[in-house]
């Protein structure tokens, strides 16, 4: 595996990268010495790199991402993830994975100390005293924390910290957060509400928010006009939640009394920005992780996540896949052939345009973590149609295709220990199906259904499917025409439908039968239809 350490990040975590058997380790600006990580150095380094660490400085663009034929892995040493285009990554089936954890109390305190600098006049007095004077009586008064309202939008790890410091300072807390749960609120002490309510009841917001479309701009014009008199709005997450253009109406008009910034739209803020000028705005230049503490933490994390990724353990805070834990991964391999198996057979066996892919659980897995498996089954559906299919990028080429998928576990009696049941809806309205389950000790994979047929069919190799009428002959039209074709019968499966009168003849074979084979049995009398699936 070959590293490209891009932004620096902790020694720690470098030295993990080389402790690694058979890791080729390039820090970049030990190799560039006026490394700026700028596109075109970025992209003289990467060409053959499986994994790149970055902070905030390097763009994992798209353009980047193409010149890195070999990416697996794009490691973010923090939480931010706004210089990698995930689309991108996802639709290259690399990895994307930020570290959270390691820099929540440092910006939590960051954060708290934005909102007493918020309070009283602390920057503008050290600026004054500085320059000689002694400001005691012509400053503002300031303002308490005891006993306001702070209104924290966005209760992850870093929100919940900041909750927590602000119960402290004897605060009423008001949340928002889709995502939070009743329990969860009840158990740190807060109150969950919507966003109107911590707009319109708050003294104090604070946002620990994502950027994403739904949360650019959530605090513009509108929102302010609905706040308090004297609202006081800090933001150290992402800048944009709050509209600057709008902060800064606010603050001139004095409906916001003051702001604490350590994130803006644009970085590095404007030389002649006004917030530069403002008594009532503290500006800190994205400070958020920025503790000795939280360096050396996300470093190790991120070599860390990283390492494990591309050796095949256990992804740990993937951005665009699910992470999963080692031992539910290895208790669900002996499934994920199975899976991958009765994707690829479902596409093949589907014939029109497919619009839904289903996939159902039945027995002993529905106790098991299924989405690595669900993912599986996506990456064998799409093994045949697009290239470079992997569980990251499965969903979204799916989803490209029109193709909606949906996953259930059903505690219905399916005369199986454990069964994984797929069926394909196609335009039509024509529905196909095929499940599959593990045989014996040694849990072999097997095919034991096919359109509502009870088969058992092994899952690999070449495998004829036949639906012919119900009458004498046809395993001997069959044997006849591939022997004389040259191909040779492993073994048969044969399912008969009395209601119907049709039979499902599954066939597997050493190889594939020829055009002219393949016609033959088509065009004849009897065969209603037939399918050569290569597993």
């Amino acid at each position: 595996m070959k590293i490209l350490v891009a932004d620096k990040i902790s020694p720690l975590g470098i030295e993990h990268f080389k402790q690694q058997p058979g890791y080729e380790v390039v820090v970049a600006w030990e190799v560039i010495a006026d490394w700026s990580a700028s596109p075109e150095q970025v992209k003289s380094l990467i060409g053959d790199v499986d994994g790149i660490a970055v902070r905030s400085e390097t763009k994992v663009t798209e353009e980047i991402i193409a010149a890195a034929p070999n990416l697996k892995v794009v490691g973010r040493a923090g939480v931010g993830v706004d210089n990698v285009d995930i689309p991108a990554a996802t639709e290259r089936g690399v990895i994307v994975m930020n570290t959270p954890g390691g820099n929540t109390i440092a910006t939590a305190e960051l954060t708290f100390t934005h909102l007493l600098c918020g309070s009283r006049p602390i920057a503008r007095a050290d600026r004054e005293m500085k320059a000689g004077g002694w400001p005691r009586k012509t400053l503002p008064a300031g303002a308490e924390l005891n006993q306001k309202v702070l209104g924290v939008c966005g209760l992850g790890r870093i929100g919940a910290e900041v909750a927590k410091r602000a119960q402290a300072f004897n605060m009423s807390v008001l949340a928002y957060d889709p995502y939070l749960t009743e329990s969860r609120a009840e158990t740190l002490g807060i109150k969950k509400v919507e966003l109107e309510e911590v707009f319109t009841q708050s003294d104090y917001i604070t946002v620990h928010m994502p950027m994403t479309p739904e949360t650019k701009h959530m605090i513009d014009e509108a929102a302010i006009a609905k706040m308090k008199d004297g609202i006081r709005l800090f933001n150290c997450a992402r800048g944009g939640i709050i509209k600057e253009s709008a902060l800064l109406e606010g603050l001139q008009s004095g409906k916001v009394a003051a702001a604490g910034l350590d994130v803006f739209e644009d970085e590095p803020l404007a030389k002649d920005h006004p917030f530069r000028s403002m008594d009532n705005v503290v500006t800190t230049p994205h400070l958020g992780a920025s503790t000795a503490e939280a360096q050396e933490s996300v470093g190790i994390e991120v070599a860390e996540q990283m390492v494990d990724a591309l050796n095949g353990g256990m992804v740990r805070n993937a951005i665009n896949m699910p992470s999963i834990d080692p031992k539910a991964l290895e208790a669900l391999k002996p499934y994920l052939n199975l899976g991958e198996k009765l994707g690829s057979f479902i596409q093949q066996l589907s014939k029109d345009t497919v619009e839904k892919l289903n996939i159902t659980y039945y027995g002993k897995i529905t106790k098991l973590d299924t989405t690595p498996l669900s993912r599986a089954v996506q990456r064998g559906y799409l093994g045949r149609i697009s290239p470079n299919v992997n569980d990251v990028n499965a969903p979204s080429k799916l989803e490209q295709l029109g193709v909606e998928v949906t996953t259930s576990k059903s505690s219905v009696d399916a005369n199986y220990t454990e069964l994984i049941f797929v069926e394909t809806i196609e335009v039509t309205g024509k529905k196909r199906t095929v499940a599959g389950t593990l045989f014996g000790k040694s849990q072999t994979p097997r095919i034991v259904e096919i359109d509502g047929h009870g088969v058992e069919v092994n899952t690999s190799g070449t495998l004829l499917v036949v639906k012919n009428k119900d009458v004498p002959g046809m395993v001997g039209l069959l044997g006849n025409v591939l022997g004389n074709d040259g191909v040779n019968i492993a073994n048969l499966s044969l399912a008969r439908d009395h209601g119907e009168g049709f039979a499902i003849s599954v066939v597997e074979l050493d190889s594939a039968p020829s055009e002219a084979a393949q016609a033959e049995i088509s065009n004849h009398e009897h065969i209603e239809k037939f399918k050569v699936i290569e597993l």
